[in-house]
């Protein structure tokens, strides 16, 4: 597989497809080689056809396809799809904030490592994003460093939160400091939700049901932190259409004008700070969609489909199409919005 691959779909085109949220699971992981007793390292064992069960604790985790780590598979469905070029990302769960930091490091190096293989194989359909340890900051730093300037990928999934710790809370600021100097993309995905012990019915409702509020707290946090407006180099994409953050956001401009500590809390209307972020259209419905661009902007939704898991949007074209967009509009959110989240037409290091 080249660079050269007749099948694939000029990026560069006005109208090229990006799709901004897929993930990867390597097909094998390292044996655990820390000191941890019991730690929850992950593994892989045979599953029926051409699917593997990623296990945890002893525990299947989730059972995945090839369709996961296959360059091949994918660049077949993206050919199918319309899709001009993937995102890569690991699967959220791997991101593993509860491991011990050096654990952390070396799982994080080897889904980078990983990642940065898929995307050599065809760097002109597959741009990556990596993983840090962000249990420990310094060691995040480090691992950026060298997955943005030794790997070539171009950022970085984070969890929705640390063990916790919101995104936006004080202790995490040098890894963003960090990632507005160097430039990198920042995609944040749900891990883990909040009270999703809630929910009523089976276990798959916590991606159904509890991930869009999950997510947009997590946005939320970006903005009563004061983060995103006193780091306006930030490029950070939400999931999920950022969840609930859309419907958050009035609340919050009503409570700056008539609740002090919330007035004292935040600099700036919070709809500004907002439309610094970029987010997904994974909403599955064309009224959401077009109250998602008008509250962040034309300029700040991007097509995700959740590639290759079960709730993906089989058709990211056809989402983007159904709501009835003018056709500038129609390219931003198919294209034009990812590459300016990526700096795909800085070049360096990204298959551009």
């Amino acid at each position: 597989m080249t660079d050269d691959d007749d099948a694939l779909i000029d990026v560069h085109t006005h109208d090229a497809l990006i799709d901004v949220h897929t993930h990867v699971v390597p097909e094998d992981f390292p044996p655990y080689r820390g000191s941890v007793a019991g730690a929850p390292w992950p593994s892989m064992a045979p599953a029926e056809a051409c699917h593997r069960h990623v296990m945890v604790s002893g525990k299947v985790y989730r059972t995945v396809s090839h369709h996961c780590w296959s360059c091949r598979l994918r660049l077949d469905d993206m050919a199918h799809r319309g899709v001009a070029r993937q995102v890569l990302s690991p699967m959220p769960e791997l991101l593993s904030p509860w491991l011990a930091p050096a654990d952390g490091r070396a799982l994080c190096r080897h889904l980078n490592d990983t990642i940065a293989a898929m995307v050599a194989q065809a760097p002109r359909a597959f741009t990556g994003l990596g993983a840090v340890p962000l249990q420990d900051v310094s060691l995040a730093i480090d691992e950026l460093d060298r997955l943005l300037h030794r790997t070539g990928l171009a950022g970085v999934e984070l969890p929705s939160h640390v063990n916790g710790m919101p995104l936006g809370d004080p202790q995490l600021r040098p890894f963003f400091e960090a990632a507005a100097d160097w430039g990198a993309a920042i995609f944040v995905h749900p891990l883990r939700p909040a009270d999703v012990h809630r929910l009523v019915g089976p276990p798959a409702l916590e991606q159904v049901l509890a991930f869009p509020g999950e997510i947009g707290l997590a946005g939320a946090s970006l903005i009563t932190s004061g983060l995103l407006a006193s780091l306006p180099g930030l490029r950070i994409a939400l999931s999920h259409g950022g969840g609930t953050l859309a419907l958050l956001l009035p609340r919050l401009r009503h409570a700056r004008g008539g609740v002090p500590p919330v007035r004292d809390a935040l600099a700036a209307d919070p709809y500004d700070d907002a439309r610094r972020l970029w987010i997904d259209d994974l909403v599955y419905d064309a009224a959401t969609l077009r109250h998602l661009v008008a509250v962040f902007g034309a300029d700040r939704v991007m097509a995700g489909s959740d590639y290759p898991f079960s709730i993906m949007d089989a058709d990211p074209a056809a989402s983007i199409d159904a709501p009835g967009f003018d056709a500038a509009t129609r390219r931003a959110l198919r294209g034009g919005n990812a590459r300016r989240w990526l700096a795909l037409d800085a070049g360096a290091g990204m298959g551009a």
